[in-house]
């Protein structure tokens, strides 16, 4: 395939905003039966990435009533042409049809988002892509779920927040252990001060991630590798960082910072977001961070908020987890289980007069829900940001290796032009970021 140029990006977005459209997709329904939706009332989706994740976020999806999902793009065919059949085959039984073929695929996400019976799209490639693919779905109109970590860098998590504000478009970000009645009940119990005034916070999850030496290997023929690299710097093929359809293993390419965050984005999008929400800190963040004085160290980074809380980026040997530490006891959350050193805590019906948090138990029909409602989702795209900025702080610190203060409000590091630098990155010619 022939690489876009900047003339044909912008040619892209004007026709995008101005709703041009080269054909329309039209859904095959099975009209009537029992639990019928007219097709009115069903958001159409579009996956864009159609490697291992969207597996499961397809049927996550196809699973909801008011759903369908009509079309699919990715740079490797064989994902691509996979995830369609199993997208037709899926309703396909689930409409007592021998046959179903609504689910139709592209080869740039470019030209799926000029569909315009396409109401929204699910993003879910690596994180180099993020903020690309998603500013630009909102400029073509389309609502957005965009998988966790939400940006690769501070600023394209806030060019992100700017885009839904100003096209007033929905955005929830993949971080689901929001909608988990778990999380939610340790959330309520930290925020009610049921374990006192809280003095520290524990977030255990992987390493920061490592700079780029993998060998050039040769390109699948299946696979366009300049559209997977897209914005991240020229370098041959490597099956670590997009492994063919054979080898059924998660792919590494988040460990490497040209393309993702480690271990740190991986699962701290998601535990230092239970940090964030715990804390009531979604709009804001630390404003100090302190690295282990150990430079080979992976964990021991410290945290210091202006309300006087400490966070650490720290084994406390409970897996990936979370600990509350307050002046009555502590609470350890985790997705299997809810623990607190004070009787009968983790137990207790909180009053319905107390401190509540968002209330959602399926991450994906809350989002449709906020795309029909127009309100904002439980994981909306500025909690995104924020909890995405912690991890790629905590990234920042252990690479440069000394102490950085954060301005949470202006998002920029207090006397430091090296660091402020860090903020943002440079793009590959062609893949710019359009804001």
């Amino acid at each position: 395939m022939m690489q876009p140029t900047k003339q044909d990006r912008r040619h892209f977005l004007k026709q995008s905003s101005s709703a041009v459209v080269g054909f329309f997709i039209v859904p095959r329904y099975v009209l009537g039966g029992k639990g019928f939706i007219a097709p009115s009332d069903k958001i159409t989706l579009g996956f864009i990435g159609t490697g291992k994740q969207s597996i499961g976020l397809a049927n996550r999806f196809m699973d909801l009533n008011n759903v369908q999902v009509v079309a699919a793009c990715d740079v490797d065919t064989v994902k691509m042409e996979r995830f369609q059949q199993n997208a037709n085959k899926y309703y396909s039984e689930h409409r007592d049809k021998t046959s179903y073929d609504a689910c139709v695929s592209f080869g740039e996400y470019e030209e799926l988002l000029t569909q315009k019976d396409i109401d929204a799209v699910v993003i879910a490639t690596p994180d180099h892509w993020h903020a690309i693919m998603s500013i630009n779905a909102m400029l073509a109109g389309k609502d957005v779920y965009c998988e966790k970590p939400l940006a690769h860098t501070i600023q394209e998590g806030r060019a992100m927040v700017k885009t839904a504000r100003k096209t007033k478009r929905i955005l929830q970000t993949g971080s689901m252990q929001r909608s988990s009645q778990r999380f939610r009940h340790a959330v309520e119990l930290v925020r009610n001060g049921y374990l006192g005034d809280i003095q520290t916070v524990k977030v255990n999850v992987g390493d920061p991630s490592i700079p780029d030496n993998l060998a050039d290997e040769t390109t699948p023929s299946t696979l366009n590798w300049n559209r997977w690299l897209g914005p991240a710097p020229q370098r041959g093929y490597s099956s670590t960082l997009a492994p063919p359809i054979t080898v059924d293993v998660w792919p590494a390419w988040r460990n490497y910072q040209n393309y993702g965050g480690g271990g740190v984005t991986d699962w701290g999008a998601h535990m230092f977001d239970i940090a964030q929400w715990g804390l009531g800190m979604d709009n804001s963040g630390p404003i100090e961070l302190i690295p282990p004085s150990d430079p080979t160290a992976k964990r021991g980074m410290k945290y210091v908020y202006a309300n006087g809380v400490v966070m650490y980026h720290e084994d406390f040997g409970r897996s990936w987890a979370v600990q509350f530490q307050g002046t009555k006891g502590k609470l350890e959350v985790s997705r299997s289980f809810l623990e607190s050193d004070i009787s009968g805590l983790v137990d207790m019906k909180i009053p319905d007069n107390a401190i509540k948090v968002y209330a959602s138990d399926n991450h994906y029909q809350d989002w449709i829900d906020a795309i029909k409602k127009r309100t904002l989702p439980i994981c909306d795209v500025e909690i995104g940001h924020r909890s995405a900025s912690i991890c790629t702080l905590t990234n920042m610190a252990y690479h440069l290796q000394r102490p950085l203060r954060w301005n949470p409000e202006k998002e920029k590091f207090k006397g430091d032009a090296e660091a402020n630098t860090l903020r943002g990155k440079t793009y590959r010619t062609g893949f710019e970021l359009n804001v």
